[in-house]
């Protein structure tokens, strides 16, 4: 029976304390016995944590007491095992790194397009208004391979640095169209959603990334799994670890 409770959030908002920060949410995520990842910078947090049910909401809820991180939605998911051997906390110079400074969304978001409208888009072929659909992966290449939406755009990338020169090149092809860019959990497809819009692009991103959409509408137009850093490797349409679900 699966009794781990894996989670992953990430929020864009100012932190001008993050070393301090760092050392208070170390003390409170060894007393919660959690392991994972949490990632700190200037521009917000991302983290990837896994525990008990009560012990990993209970660190989330006491973090969202922090006027900072109340918006925080966190996706969660199963498994049988703790599927991180350690527990780390980092301070960084971007929770995501894109090497292009003028992409800030806590400073305003990418207008963003829920799991069950997308879906209603892609079973119509076309949005609301009647415009082409381009689905853009904006994962590295290697987590496109696990699996992917249908038809979707993969520029074959090493790293998420790269975006911003592919996204370049790509721009004048992509005008008129609604582009949904879209990654694991959405903080690639954030960043990269401001940035196309940068370039004139008609660009949303996919609120809740991949597991976001699994979790509230399935495997609908999707094919394969989901490939996540950790131990499981990838989650299935279901959000399960794929050794589970075999």
């Amino acid at each position: 029976m699966a009794s781990v409770l894996n989670v992953s959030a990430y929020l864009f908002t100012r932190i001008d304390d993050a070393a301090h920060l760092r050392t208070t949410l170390r003390e409170r995520a060894v007393a919660a016995e959690l392991k994972g990842t949490i990632l700190l910078a200037e521009e917000g947090i991302n983290l990837f944590l896994a525990g008990g049910a009560a012990d990993v909401r209970g660190f989330l809820e006491e973090l969202r007491g922090d006027a900072r991180f109340a918006g925080l939605t966190a996706k969660e998911s199963w498994s049988t095992a703790t599927p991180f051997g350690r527990l780390l906390v980092k301070v960084k110079r971007e929770i995501i790194r894109m090497d292009h400074p003028t992409i800030r969304p806590g400073g305003g978001r990418a207008p963003a397009v829920s799991p069950a409208t997308l879906r209603r888009w892609l079973d119509r072929g076309r949005d609301d208004d009647g415009r082409e659909i381009v689905l853009l992966d904006t994962r590295n290449a290697f987590e496109v391979d696990y699996g992917s939406f249908e038809g979707a755009l993969d520029w074959r990338l090493e790293r998420f640095t790269q975006f911003p020169d592919a996204a370049a090149a790509a721009a004048a092809e992509l005008r008129g169209k609604t582009v949904v860019s879209y990654c694991t959990g959405g903080i690639r497809c954030e960043k990269a959603a401001l940035y196309l819009r940068e370039e004139g692009v008609e660009a949303f991103q996919l609120d809740g990334g991949i597991l976001g959409y699994f979790e509230h509408v399935g495997g609908d137009h999707w094919t394969g799994e989901c490939f996540v850093f950790d131990e499981r490797e990838a989650l299935t349409p279901g959000l399960a670890p794929r050794a589970e679900a075999a």
